[in-house]
């Protein structure tokens, strides 16, 4: 029998420490493997999953923006994706990350940085890290892929 998919909003702590730590072995074990351009940004995915894990749980982050962080986080979790982890190995994060970017910076601009900071348990700057993936999106997804993503999220 077929385990039923994990809902982000009904995912326990548990669930979320098993996905988190499973994610981060797989990218930590293909970068040792394989050289890839955009080395940097991949390793910051398992942080951007747990940032959008507890935003989503806090109570302070309006339910409107904790719709839109479920539904990157099911992104993250669902294997059917524009860039399917299935297909590409830890690459086929890189969509993710953009979408989680994406819907973060949004958040940011509404004023809610400090909770992002609060929130943040990456090494780099959660601030410049968001940027950096915005800036670098249209060229490791594709400008038709890149608009496809936030025309679907906006």
């Amino acid at each position: 029998m077929k385990n039923k998919p994990v809902q982000p909003e009904t995912m326990s702590d548990q669930q979320y420490d098993d996905f988190y730590k499973k994610l981060r072995k797989q990218i930590e074990a293909y970068l040792k493997k394989k050289d890839f351009e955009y080395a940097d940004l991949l390793l910051l995915v398992p942080d951007f999953f747990h940032l959008l894990y507890k935003l989503m749980r806090d109570p302070r982050v309006p339910s409107d923006k904790k719709l839109k962080f479920a539904a990157v986080l099911a992104y993250f979790i669902t294997p059917l994706d524009l860039l399917p982890e299935a297909v590409l190995g830890p690459i086929g994060y890189m969509d993710d990350l953009a979408l989680a970017a994406y819907v973060l910076n949004d958040f940011i601009n509404q004023g809610d940085v400090h909770l992002v900071h609060e929130h943040w348990a990456g090494k780099s700057d959660v601030l410049a890290s968001i940027q950096n993936i915005l800036t670098v999106a249209d060229h490791y997804l594709g400008k038709g892929l890149w608009n496809r993503i936030k025309r679907n999220l906006g």
